[in-house]
């Protein structure tokens, strides 16, 4: 042998097994970056196309630093990096700690035979980097893939504004960004098992055990909790370098949920989808209510045609809310038909409280346009006219409004019997129209030859609609937050069962003096509950923060009227996930040891 460095590649050979999680978890945090650098730069690329047609020469930098849409996902991106380089290291120092600790008698026997400290160190961490032989290049590959599977999808399946993504493109700024996470996470996940390595003594090689046995002063304190769930909740804390690699393992994932949680609620704010959505806007040529109501009965009746409902608008209606002098003097009144009424509790664009069931028909209900400087709330009187009228529900923001923020005037949405009621305005201002998926182009050209002979103008917006976008994104999200869920999970469930090997001649010794499997189960899954507590603690005391800032800058900045409030679906989401985790970590080590018998636990190395 002519160097201890050649047992490296023995090592590995060897430990395959025990290290397939560690490769797993490189592979993952490269495949995440490369993808996530990807489809930025694709998106980086669609910009500078799109501002190519539009100004001329525009080049991919240009679209990255010059542009909003650019800068977002570049920043986007760049906070994802960080995210899967924190997770990655934590995940990865986690399985190499599990390796190093099952190893105690190879590093023990390398101390023997003369081997230094230093050496040691320099061992572990060159092991490590000789996983990223294997597990960088498959990580870059499978990230190349699934951004070409993805854009592929968003090409041929949405097409729309997507059309002209290209299928193959590499992107070096995600092959480089994945070599990098790659190799700085292992080596910032190999500094604390190395120096862990080096500090097994010669002894270990004949003892099997790494670990400085304190004496102990006083028992266990088992407070309210049986002996078995104290000694879990015991092992968990007492190893202090353990308990914060899972904790931050559980902790990591919540704070990417959160994270890429925010990602959709981004989404929605770009591509806002309505079940009130129009393929077709009919408009009068005056803006005003001209548009006979006879229309909406006509086109419903044609082919091609899923749903015709209209709006009726009076502006600057003199009015005043509950005698208040510092709110102007006037509103604006917009009547929407039933199914208008009812898209916008489908789209949760009702505040709390509201009560949409008021507002239809001939009532004294209306609904009221809000942001956060409005003062006005349910429940508020307004006089309209001779006619006092109830908020009986409040809108997130103004829709009518191009920043969807109010400025002090509040509009009323009224249906369109109580519209007519107060203004005695029948005829409509806008009717909009959703096509069936069906539709042909000879159908809207018959809807069209209708309303220009009545002298309205006609809008097709077909060519729009986002819907397909939408989801494209979102699923992306979801997919990579499927990714996510499961090599955390995997690396949990590795992490303990190799943190109950490591203890298998303690957990012998129980079952010798009379502990039964339920006894050593529940030991087990107090333990693993005990990382999934502090884990969830530290997730959400960072992770909502965090959550927040990323809202603030993704959305808040971009919609004046969006503001943060607490994903308690997200969390509760998460929180059930992680405590499954839990349960499913502990399944296995538990299972292991009630099946073999004490003589074996107590024997094995």
């Amino acid at each position: 042998m002519r160097s201890y460095l050649s047992l490296i590649p023995i090592s590995a050979k060897v430990h395959r097994r025990q290290n397939r999680m560690t490769l797993l978890c490189i592979i993952f945090a490269v495949f995440m970056v490369t993808a996530i650098f990807s489809m930025a730069e694709m998106g980086a690329r669609i910009e500078q196309s799109r501002l190519s047609d539009k100004h001329g020469d525009f080049s991919l930098v240009d679209s990255l630093v010059d542009t909003v849409m650019g800068q977002t996902l570049m920043v986007t991106a760049v906070v994802m990096f960080l995210l899967v380089l924190i997770a990655g290291v934590l995940m990865i120092s986690s399985s190499m700690n599990s390796s190093v600790a099952q190893r105690t008698q190879f590093f023990g026997m390398m101390r023997c035979i003369g081997m230094s400290k230093q050496q040691i160190i320099r061992f572990v961490r060159l092991e490590a980097l000789n996983w990223c032989k294997t597990a960088v290049p498959i990580g870059l590959v499978l990230g190349i893939l699934a951004s070409w599977v993805l854009c592929a999808v968003l090409r041929f399946l949405v097409g729309e504004e997507f059309s002209n993504i290209p299928l193959f493109g590499i992107s070096g700024i995600g092959i480089v960004s994945g070599i990098l996470v790659g190799v700085i996470s292992v080596l910032l996940a190999a500094r604390t098992p190395a120096k862990h390595a080096a500090k097994v003594s010669p002894v270990a090689a004949v003892t099997g055990n790494s670990e400085k046995v304190k004496t102990g002063h006083h028992a266990v304190h088992t407070g309210f909790l049986r002996i078995e769930t104290a000694l879990g909740v015991h092992h968990a804390v007492a190893a202090k370098k353990n308990l914060f690699l899972m904790t931050g393992s559980f902790a990591l994932s919540i704070i990417l949920f959160l994270s890429f949680s925010v990602l959709i609620d981004f989404v929605d704010h770009l591509m806002p989808q309505s079940a009130a959505t129009s393929d077709i806007d009919i408009s009068s040529s005056d803006g005003a209510n001209s548009i006979d109501s006879d229309l909406v009965q006509t086109l419903t009746n044609m082919e091609g045609v899923k749903q015709v409902y209209g709006r009726r608008s009076s502006f600057d209606v003199a009015a005043g809310l509950d005698g208040d002098t510092t709110l102007s003097s006037t509103v604006d009144l917009v009547s929407f038909d039933d199914f208008d009424l009812k898209a916008l509790q489908k789209d949760g664009t009702l505040r709390w409280g509201s009560d949409l069931s008021k507002v239809y028909g001939d009532s004294g209900y209306v609904l009221a346009t809000w942001d956060q400087n409005s003062s006005w709330a349910v429940g508020d009187t307004i006089l309209v006219g001779n006619e006092q009228l109830t908020i009986a529900g409040l809108l997130k923001y103004d829709p009518f409004s191009g920043d969807g923020l109010t400025g002090g005037k509040i509009t009323l949405i009224t249906s369109g019997e109580t519209f007519t009621r107060l203004t005695g305005i029948t005829d409509y201002s806008l009717i909009m129209i959703q096509t069936t998926s069906g539709a042909t182009d000879e159908d809207v050209a018959a809807i069209r030859q209708i309303v220009e002979q009545n002298g309205y103008t006609m809008n097709d917006k077909r060519d729009e609609r986002t819907s397909g976008t939408y989801f494209a994104f979102v699923a992306c999200v979801y997919a990579f937050l499927g990714i996510i869920t499961l090599v955390t999970v995997m690396n949990i469930m590795n992490s303990i069962s190799m943190s109950v090997s490591a203890r298998i001649k303690q957990y012998g010794s129980m079952r010798a003096v009379g502990m039964d499997g339920r006894q050593l189960s529940k030991m087990i899954l107090a333990e693993a509950f005990t990382y999934a507590f502090w884990g969830c603690f530290i997730g959400c005391a960072i992770g909502l923060p965090f959550s927040k800032m990323m809202y603030d800058f993704l959305i808040t900045n971009q919609f004046p009227y969006a503001s943060w409030s607490l994903p308690v679906g997200s969390l509760a989401v998460i929180v059930l996930f992680v405590i499954a985790a839990a349960v499913l970590a502990a399944y296995s080590p538990a299972k292991r040891i009630r099946t073999i018998s004490v003589t074996e636990t107590i024997n094995e190395l």
